[in-house]
């Protein structure tokens, strides 16, 4: 039975929390025979202050399909659905990455959905914060808040960990308040785990439970390694399994958010698998780690950097990847136009090519917030006729607006945008009320967004 993988949020809607009578013991001593006791307090005192609290709440919409034998009672003006809403309350965890700015890290699946969030200091205070933008297929989202004296947890470089480093979880597990746990480094790049879209995992055995997400998981320094997302829990429990997204990939997204507006998607253009056994025996290979590209896209970066089809990629910046997810997650969180030194094996020997990478033509839903608010829950594309909504969240402002899945953009106003830079730049000009032109089902109209 394939094991139970769970996000680490923690929902309020029904949960209860049995706690027993905490056990009182008698503090250790700070030294014994004159000699010094290691503790990780010191360390703690200075990185738990950037670990906060995230609670969020909001309203849930989905929809029913009304059955066609109240429909008969009612006649052919009968709703074809019922919406239902109803109200949702969680938790989750924060770092705070920026404290001049007030900038907060934690999961998209913390605040997803959520019309108030609200951060819990270490210090006791309690402040609204204000979503600056997010990425859910890493799982990635951006917070602001305004107040002073905070403190911004250290960073480091999440490339150099190895497993068997010792690693210490902070976070809300439960709602219980801050708490810390300690573990090592258990595996790195592990992927294929289908919990995100885009997975480069950290592996940890430090117990981390439900309201760990988007928690801090820190070296012995205090320094950050990554962002602490799920867990393996076939009982619902820590079993000493858990993922955290590592610091690099989370910096790499987050300065794109914050100049951005968005995630600028960076895109090598190939096609591949993992390099198995059967694989590195037929190219005569002693490694088996790495992706094998069976195909590189025309005029893409890859084609004009010169990577070809039955190359093996073996690393990138120097930095050895095990398979084909963990080069698909790293090259798209690295954001277009990014300078990257990609490690091939061609014909047994190995060489270096430089790539600059692509851009997605795709637009995730929060940057279709970025273009618009009314927007919102939209999953936009380019294509030859116009930008193509390819998704659209239910109950989203999107949807409240009249988008529909398979809607064309083709207008704003009584200008023509082709796609989304020139949606973009033609919105930055406008106040209030816009008009949409909008291609369906080969019928022009206009929705207003307001």
């Amino acid at each position: 039975m394939k094991p139970k993988l769970t996000l680490l949020s923690a929902a309020l809607l029904t949960a209860s929390l049995s706690l027993m009578p905490a056990i009182s013991q008698a503090a250790m001593p700070h030294a014994v025979d004159g000699q010094t006791l290691p503790s990780l307090a010191p360390m703690l005192e200075q990185a738990t202050p950037a670990v906060v609290s995230v609670a969020v709440s909001g309203t849930q919409t989905s929809k029913q399909q009304i059955p066609d034998v109240f429909k008969y009672f009612f006649g052919p003006n009968a709703p074809q659905e019922q919406v239902r809403e109803r109200p949702f309350r969680g938790l989750g965890s924060g770092v705070i990455i920026d404290a001049k700015e007030g900038y907060i890290v934690t999961n998209n699946h913390v605040i997803n959905g959520a019309d108030e969030i609200k951060i819990g200091l270490h210090d006791g205070r309690e402040i609204d914060a204000k979503l600056i933008g997010s990425d859910p297929e890493s799982d990635i989202a951006l917070l602001q808040i305004k107040a002073k004296n905070l403190t911004a947890i250290k960073q480091t470089n999440s490339d150099d960990i190895r497993v068997g480093d010792f690693a210490i979880a902070i976070g809300n597990p439960f709602g219980l308040g801050q708490t810390v746990t300690s573990g090592i480094v258990s595996a790195l790049g592990r992927s294929g785990l289908g919990i995100e879209m885009l997975e480069n995992f950290i592996q940890t055995d430090a117990a981390i439970n439900s309201g760990n997400s988007g928690g801090a998981l820190v070296n012995l320094n205090g320094e950050l390694i990554g962002i602490n997302t799920a867990i393996v829990a076939p009982g619902g429990g820590n079993v000493g399994i858990g993922f955290a997204i590592p610091a690099n990939m989370v910096n790499n997204l987050i300065n794109q958010i914050i100049e951005h507006g968005e995630v600028k998607r960076g895109v090598l253009g190939v096609t591949g698998r993992d390099l198995d056994n059967e694989l590195a025996k037929a190219f005569g290979l002693e490694t088996q780690h790495g992706g094998f590209i069976s195909e590189v896209m025309p005029d893409s970066a890859a084609d004009e950097a010169g990577i070809e089809a039955g190359d093996i990629i073996v690393s990138v910046n120097g930095k050895k990847i095990k398979n084909f997810q963990e080069l698909r997650a790293k090259v798209a969180t690295m954001g277009a136009g990014a300078k990257v030194n990609i490690g091939i094996i061609r014909d047994g020997d190995k060489e270096t090519v430089n790539v600059i990478l692509g851009e997605s033509t795709s637009s995730t839903g929060s940057a279709a917030d970025a273009l618009h608010p009314m927007l919102e829950g939209a999953e936009l594309t380019n294509s030859n006729k116009g930008i193509e909504i390819t998704d659209i969240a239910q109950g989203s402002p999107a949807a409240r607006n009249g988008l529909e899945k398979g809607d064309l953009i083709v207008g704003l106003n009584r200008s023509k945008v082709k796609n989304l830079n020139s949606l973009k730049e033609e919105l930055k000009n406008q106040q209030g009320a816009v008009a949409l032109k909008i291609l369906r089902d080969n019928k022009l109209m206009y929705l207003v967004l307001r």
